[in-house]
């Protein structure tokens, strides 16, 4: 960094190496221009090299006194040119003995970064290897001028501290306590009940530290249930048992269709939308991007002021400025929804988690399964497993079978086949009885083809990706890549010009039942589907042919579910690929009814042997210590940390070369990354990886490590790409 001094004595900030700038001079400020009391502001600038990732110092002016507070947006010069900023503090003294500039304008008044999701940004920052900018893109959604018009531009009071006097409480005959009289003044019209908690071990006892002000944590394994016993009801009994204790909440959700859903919950329990107009702050508000920047906005600032006390969305929600908040909850934890694209690749959970170390709120992970990361939460001691005991797990779960080819051996060479016999005979049960679901891994018509001769997988001539057939039978290919059609195609290896499907989508599978089953309808859900991802269908039989994660719900539960392609699931080399798996059937096969109601799911194909027994006893926790287990030995995530850092082999060797690492910490690499290999490249262009291991007990010192390395590297202004990653989701 260099600090340049203009005509006027002001001191602009320039990047190093950057040419000398021809500056207007700008009007000194004399001590009158100067605000009185804390003239020194501290900003982070938004700009993404990592080596800015601290605040800079700027004067306050007089003029900005009354709007220049803690957490408000801002513009402030930097070197040539004027930059987006926040304002993180006001001090006395500046830590730069130079002469400071001041800033430029205050964007808005609000107060948009409260202390406490600044503390949580700054602690994610340092532990993802990231910068503090970065988090803040994420935790708080663009600024929305008209939306801070409707209701003025009047300050956010600062966050009022938690009572020290805790609510009397008693017990309720559902076995929940409650709140005395201040807590039920607080939410009035708020219904409480344990209903959806009473099956499994801990749930009411949950429930009732909620109402006492507690904060446990605790790592729940839901069971398969719609409507009043469902995972939808038991968080929003969570959510109005801390509600009534004079708290706040807050729900990260997967997907939309997850939000509707506990919308829906909250309102069965006197927890209703929060409405501008009205006065009670116990509604919830929405924090989903895909309703649009300004609803967005509006919920968020409602949050803000206090206004509402509810908020639920996707990923970005965990960081929704909750007053005194009380509960935090991340459900499906597992899905890869929750996982941020973005640097520095934040994972929902984990911000729900520090959520509760930064807020000291109760922390509520949940799922239908248990992720390897839960599991070592439970193991650590950091909460309590709640679950129900067999007994009741086979009473809400269905009867699950795996059609392996063991199991098909007496079918003779149609167990060969996609459908086989079995599969076929139990749809047609089930269309008695109800709707039917058919899981399919992949989308389209044939993703995949080959030679029908050498069986080779076929390719583009052009740009040598995969060639597939979008649409109907008898379809032209055309590349999956680039989109080029293949009408001529002929293989490099044999010559032959015939292809095979290698692997059948969702709109072949459809197309196949639909004339298997002729008068049955037929739906299809899916993200490239016609009718999109449908959010629920009716109890009148029909087939349900849904890719992974798009499975609408049933209000009855389905009658059956037939769980295709299962070994195409367990057959990627990755570390997360039998979890991932066991995730996704269960997630289906928790749509259908119990056994008792007629219930089956079928699981096809020769799969893992781990998932698949798993899936069939229904134990998600026994599976998820097993594959712990197995980690902690071979010291594979999460028992380790591990940072992975990947580029250019120059670039990753310079940032190897400078880390600092611990003892205990080892360094794996650099290797090549797989993939087709680019001979334009020299040896030294070639994306690489490496990869640095340690014990959790030192992850703090290697994600410095890391950081201060690549702060170093944009410093400089290093040639070469590097990207790096702390946890990866796919290690392997």
């Amino acid at each position: 960094m260099v600090h340049v001094t203009d005509e006027a004595g002001g001191e602009q900030l320039t990047l190093a190496g950057m040419p000398a700038v021809r500056r207007r001079r700008a009007a000194s400020h004399g001590e009158s221009a100067v605000a009185p009391e804390r003239p020194v502001a501290q900003v982070y600038i938004d700009l993404p090299p990592l080596h800015l990732d601290h605040p800079f110092d700027y004067l306050v002016p007089a003029s900005m006194d009354d709007v220049a507070q803690p957490g408000v947006r801002v513009k402030v010069r930097f070197g040539a040119q004027d930059v987006d900023g926040v304002l993180v503090a006001r001090t006395a003294e500046a830590e730069y003995a130079g002469r400071l500039v001041p800033l430029r304008r205050v964007v808005s008044p609000v107060p948009v970064l409260t202390p406490v999701v600044l503390r949580l940004a700054r602690l994610l920052a340092d532990r993802y290897a990231g910068s503090l900018v970065d988090v803040l893109r994420v935790a708080i959604p663009p600024r929305h001028a008209r939306v801070e018009a409707e209701s003025g531009t009047r300050h956010v009071a600062s966050t009022p501290g938690r009572p020290d006097d805790v609510n009397q409480t008693g017990t309720d005959p559902a076995g929940i306590a409650h709140a005395g009289a201040s807590g039920a003044a607080t939410a009035a019209g708020v219904s409480l009940s344990s209903s959806a908690w009473t099956d499994y071990r801990g749930g009411a006892a949950f429930l009732q530290r909620l109402v006492a002000g507690s904060s446990p944590h605790a790592v729940w394994t839901a069971l398969p249930g719609a409507d009043t016993n469902g995972w939808a009801t038991a968080i929003a009994q969570a959510v109005a048992a801390t509600v009534v204790s004079g708290r706040g909440a807050l729900i990260v959700l997967p997907t939309g269709r997850d939000v509707d859903e506990i919308a829906k919950a909250l309102v069965d329990v006197g927890i209703g939308p929060w409405v501008p107009s009205e006065s009670s702050d116990a509604g919830f508000v929405r924090l989903v991007a895909d309703d649009g920047p300004a609803p967005r906005y509006r919920a968020f600032l409602a949050v803000l002021r206090g206004e509402a006390r509810v908020a639920i969305g996707t990923r970005s929600a965990a960081f929704a400025p909750v007053r005194d908040l009380g509960l935090a909850v991340c459900w499906d934890d597992r899905d890869e929804l929750h996982q941020e694209p973005r640097a520095p690749y934040l994972h929902a959970r984990e911000v729900v988690v520090a959520r509760g170390d930064v807020d000291g709120c109760a922390v509520l992970l949940g799922s239908v399964t248990r992720s390897t990361a839960a599991q070592q939460l439970v193991e650590l001691g950091w909460g309590h497993a709640v679950e129900a005991d067999r007994e009741t797990v086979r009473r809400r779960t269905p009867r699950v079978r795996a059609l392996t080819s063991i199991e098909l051996a007496r079918e003779g060479p149609a167990a060969a086949a996609r459908l086989p016999g079995e599969v076929w005979r139990v749809l047609r049960s089930a269309l008695e009885r109800g709707p039917a679901l058919v899981q399919v891994p992949r989308a389209g018509y044939v993703p995949v083809v080959a030679c029908s001769r050498c069986r080779a997988v076929a390719r583009c001539v052009t740009c040598h990706g995969p060639l597939g057939v979008r649409h109907q039978r008898g379809g032209t290919p055309e590349c999956r890549w680039c989109g080029r059609l293949a009408s001529s195609w002929r293989c490099s290896v044999c010559g032959s010009g015939a292809l095979r499907a290698v692997a059948v989508g969702s709109e072949r599978t459809a197309e196949e039942l639909g004339r298997a089953f002729p008068g049955v309808p037929v739906r299809l859900s899916g993200a490239g589907s016609p009718s999109g991802v449908l959010a629920a269908v009716d109890d009148r039989p029909a087939l349900v042919v849904a890719t992974i994660g798009a499975e609408p719900r049933c209000p009855a539960g389905y009658a059956a579910a037939a769980l295709l392609d299962a070994a195409t699931s367990t057959l990627r080399p990755s570390l997360q690929v039998a979890e991932q798996a066991l995730h996704r059937w269960l997630s289906a096969a928790s749509l259908v009814r119990p056994a008792h109601a007629g219930g089956v799911v079928v699981l096809v194909g020769d799969a893992a042997p781990g998932p698949t027994q798993a899936l069939v006893r229904w134990d998600p926790a026994g599976f998820a210590a097993r594959e712990l287990a197995e980690r902690r030995e071979l010291r594979l995530p999460p028992a380790v940390r591990i940072a992975s850092i990947s580029g250019t082999r120059d670039a990753v060797e310079a940032v190897l070369a400078r880390l600092d690492l611990p003892g205990s910490a080892e360094v794996l690499g650099p290797v090549a990354v797989d993939g087709p290999v680019t001979l334009e490249l020299s040896p030294l262009e070639q994306e690489v990886r490496a990869v640095v291991r340690a014990p959790l007990a030192e992850a703090d010192a290697v994600s410095r490590a890391v950081k201060v390395s690549m702060a170093a590297r944009s410093a400089r202004r290093e040639s070469g790409t590097v990207r790096v990653q702390i946890d990866p989701g796919d290690s392997l």
